[in-house]
């Protein structure tokens, strides 16, 4: 987690202010049943997987084509607004039926370009009608697409915070987990399936969250055959291993403490304790039962099975979604199966909502306002998109802590040594705003947001506004 000066924390504590201010607005946004979608505190992190079946790649026709599943796509997240998207079956040409082959790495990630901001379509022509931020000017994305592929189609990542390196080993993203030896309860050797499991280690601000997020991607294996429920159970072996040993680091505090994963470089450090892991995809399980051995979601979950082997940092179990339809309680995620999932490590992360999204199941009409519009039927949205109907969950992480008097400026010294740490409100502090608002510093502008002066607006300057407002908040002092 890259740490910002103190001036920069200062600097966002008024957004901080503002955001607990609107709190009762935040709330009203989670209100299915009258079309809200949105999450009930914004600073719960919302990850959704949705496999997309073919409907995302370089030479579909329909990017402009009103009514038709590239439309219905970008509805269906627009309305949903994941802070991280985990895709599957991206990239497919021929599954689209209007080429032939899957995109390359580069190829797709300039489609998800378009899929979010737009543009001219250097595959097909003409400009792209549909894309993310024609609904929301703020759902902006980082994108990882993995090298990783079935020669059909590829898994990808999307973040609306960077990618950064949280172990050391000098990757933020990977296709697939490395090559793992058969160690422990982990008898396999291999790595993360026929199309990998991608890891994404993800860089929160520091002014809201305590640690970061990796978030994982699976497409595992489909088919009823023996031999594709031993791939399946293989690759969730191997992720869970890595899980537990690699990033969890096995309750030792060292990442990969028996040498079984064959990591190069390897890492140097295991995830810290407020950094959840979150993984999932189409795990194709159709085993069903959660203490099955012989499934997928066992092993994801469980790891070992025993006392202290589990794929949570701490080496407990760790929880799935259990999403559900709001309106019909069905988990059904491609007709009545589940079959995409969500895993957290619940001993950091704690699930406020999961829901499985279907428009066809939505009643009265009460449609988000970027479903209500489309022009195949509102209730058929989620069907034209994919058959698949996408999983989202909203996760209430660890915060950062909170300063317990926005007045008390000299906490740390930096206008007064003396007054040390912890010292309340006092002439120290009064003069240390003077200094910064007389040299017209920007840290003096604490109405940016227009927390005591709305009229203020946004990047107004150091004004006369700002001093008013930290003499209200000196004056009040500390509780």
């Amino acid at each position: 987690m890259l740490s910002l000066p103190l001036a920069s924390r200062r600097k966002a504590l008024p957004a901080l202010l503002a955001l607990a201010a609107a709190a009762p607005a935040c709330l009203a946004q989670f209100d299915p049943a009258n079309g809200q979608w949105g999450k009930e505190d914004p600073r719960d992190i919302r990850v959704m997987t949705y496999n997309v079946q073919d409907g995302i790649c370089s030479s579909t026709t329909r990017k402009s084509q009103a009514g038709a599943d590239w439309d219905a796509l970008v509805r269906t997240v627009a309305a949903l607004k994941p802070d991280v998207i985990i895709f599957q079956e991206t990239g497919d040409n021929s599954g689209n039926n209007t080429g032939s082959g899957v995109d390359s790495v580069a190829n797709l990630t300039t489609t998800f370009e378009l899929f979010i901001r737009g543009g001219v379509d250097p595959f097909r022509g003409g400009n792209v009608s549909f894309f993310l931020q024609a609904y929301d000017a703020s759902l902006d994305y980082h994108i990882f697409v993995s090298t990783n592929s079935d020669n059909f189609n590829r898994n990808v990542i999307l973040s609306r915070y960077p990618f950064l390196d949280l172990t050391g080993d000098g990757e933020s993203t990977i296709s697939d987990v490395d090559f793992t030896f058969p160690d422990d309860w982990n008898p396999t050797f291999g790595n993360g399936g026929i199309r990998g499991h991608q890891f994404a280690e993800i860089d929160l601000p520091d002014e809201l969250y305590a640690g970061d997020l990796v978030v994982g991607n699976s497409h595992l294996k489909a088919g009823g055959s023996s031999s594709d429920r031993n791939q399946r159970r293989q690759a969730a072996q191997v992720v869970a291993y890595n899980n537990h040993n690699l990033i969890g680091g096995a309750l030792t505090g060292t990442p990969d403490p028996n040498n079984a994963i064959s990591d190069a470089p390897p890492p140097t450090d295991i995830l810290d304790v407020n950094t959840p892991c979150i993984w999932g995809g189409d795990w194709n399980d159709d085993d069903g039962f959660l203490n099955n051995p012989s499934g997928p979601q066992y092993w994801f979950l469980q790891g070992g099975g025993g006392a202290n082997d589990g794929t949570d940092r701490d080496g407990s179990n760790s929880s799935y979604d259990q999403a559900t339809d709001f309106f019909t309680g069905s988990n059904g995620t491609l007709g009545s199966s589940k079959l995409d999932y969500l895993a957290y490590w619940d001993s950091i992360a704690t699930q406020r909502h999961a829901y499985v999204f279907n428009t066809l199941s939505i009643p009265g009409g009460n449609f988000p306002p970027e479903i209500a519009g489309f022009a195949g039927g509102a209730a058929l949205t989620t069907l034209i998109a994919a058959a698949h109907r996408p999983v989202f969950a909203d996760y209430i992480l660890p915060e950062a802590p909170e300063d317990t008097c926005l007045a008390d400026l000299t906490l740390d010294g930096v206008c007064d040594t003396a007054a040390g740490g912890g010292d309340g409100v006092t002439l120290s502090d009064f003069s240390c705003y003077l200094s910064l608002w007389s040299g017209n510093m920007n840290i003096a502008d604490i109405t940016v947001d227009g927390v005591c002066d709305p009229d203020a607006g946004g990047g107004d300057g150091v004004t006369l506004s700002d001093f008013s407002c930290y003499l209200s908040l000196w004056s009040a002092g500390c509780p």
